[in-house]
């Protein structure tokens, strides 16, 4: 007969196995967020403004994370996406709009994906025009021929990698005094600059298409509610994630460019100017950091967007489904693929616009997801006992309020 020790330890390696085989939607959805356009955003808000911008992770990793959660318990309580959601209770003329807008920018986001492979395998040497259709066709590879298993172990794997960008801000020595104090008490500006950068980072932490890929990829593993306290653990996990990579992103580009006075315009510039500042092996490891991150982000992006899209129209949706069962659903996330490519390939294309107005047009949309969100959580129809309480109903709010008063400042000082 096994002694109360062993049977503690027992059920201690039971519940690590059981969180294990849950693991996956909240981490990889919080991984994906630090892809191509975020690495670019957040290099350029340490390159121009320092450590001043870091105060952002702040709010965005609370907003983030009671935002998740919502996402979570909507797609376990209902079985139900989000677009589905929306398809249903605000009906099929809203739902036509609010999805073409998301859909254009989300093809502008996986442009910005192949850009980031295209960009960080240059600094290695390979020509976009190999990278690009190589890793294009991995991709569509891994979607349409392989299963949701094998698809979220290959993520998890890439989730891991993105810590190369610890390694390289430790490299440029950043001031840890500085970090805290720009933190505790940052140095706010009133420009349109200043400001649709903060749109950008908020844009590309809390992205649209996030919410999307966290309800369906609940329902892909049939999640139930007995066991949210999981789930919850893997949410946080994701966005402690998110905000981590972010912060040493924009840490190692405020420690070494910024202090010497370096513009850059892509995250390849970023990882090229780190060479003589931080060395070698800080540079690579950017580079690879953004490879890893835009793979990953080129395979789950379009794959979210085909995903709510399909959803919000009535087609079958889902890796785990033939092409004769989800056919729409295949072909839309093939079409993504190669637009996303067809415009990295043409030369001189406008890629950076492309990159930084995808993040600041995540972040105009934001509220209108966010706003149909807190509507359907709140919907006691639809959610029952497992509605909103009132302190995420506060912070959901606040972050719409928030988000409506920056876009409409930003339009208003474009304007005049």
């Amino acid at each position: 007969m096994p002694t109360f020790s062993k049977r503690k330890r027992n059920l201690f390696l039971k519940r690590i196995l059981f969180f294990l085989a849950i693991l996956g939607p909240g981490i990889i959805t919080g991984s994906v967020d630090n892809d191509a356009g975020g690495i670019t955003t957040y290099s350029v808000a340490g390159a121009l403004y320092g450590y001043n911008l870091l105060w952002t992770l702040i709010p965005s990793f609370i907003v983030l994370l009671v935002i998740q959660e919502m996402n979570a318990r909507m797609g376990i309580v209902t079985g139900k996406g989000l677009a589905d959601l929306i398809r249903e209770n605000a009906g099929i003329k809203v739902t036509f709009f609010i999805f073409i807008g998301l859909l254009l920018a989300d093809i502008g986001n996986t442009t910005t994906e192949f850009a980031g492979v295209a960009g960080s395998m240059e600094v290695f040497g390979v020509s976009k025009y190999i990278s690009v259709p190589t890793v294009g066709l991995m991709i569509w590879v891994l979607v349409t021929k392989g299963n949701y298993k094998i698809a979220e172990r290959i993520f998890l794997i890439f989730s891991v990698s993105l810590l190369m960008y610890v390694v390289s801000a430790l490299m440029g020595k950043p001031h840890w005094s500085e970090i805290g104090h720009s933190m505790i008490s940052p140095k706010l500006e009133f420009n349109s600059s200043y400001i649709a950068m903060v749109i950008g980072i908020i844009g590309t932490t809390i992205a649209p298409w996030m919410q999307f890929y966290m309800q369906s990829s609940v329902i892909e593993k049939k999640l139930k509610m007995k066991n949210f306290k999981y789930t919850l653990i893997d949410v946080f996990v994701g966005c402690v994630a998110t905000v981590v990579v972010a912060f040493f992103i924009i840490v190692a580009c405020a420690s070494t460019l910024h202090e010497n006075g370096i513009k850059i315009n892509e995250a390849k510039d970023a990882a090229l100017a780190l060479q003589p500042l931080a060395g070698t092996l800080s540079s690579q490891a950017f580079a690879f950091g953004l490879f890893i991150a835009s793979i990953f982000s080129a395979t789950i992006l379009p794959l979210a967007t085909a995903f709510y899209v399909c959803e919000a129209f009535g087609f079958e949706a889902g890796i785990d489904k033939k092409w004769n069962e989800a056919r729409e659903f295949y072909i839309l996330y093939s079409a993504i693929l190669v637009i996303s490519m067809i415009i990295i390939l043409i030369p001189n294309a406008p890629l950076i616009a492309i990159t930084l107005w995808s993040q600041i047009a995540n972040g105009i949309l934001l509220p209108v997801v966010l706003v149909c969100m807190i509507l359907l959580v709140n919907n006691k129809k639809i959610m029952g006992k497992y509605v909103n309480k009132p302190l995420n109903n506060i912070i959901g709010w606040t972050a719409v309020i928030v988000l409506i008063g920056l876009s409409m400042t930003l339009l208003i000082m474009q304007i005049f």
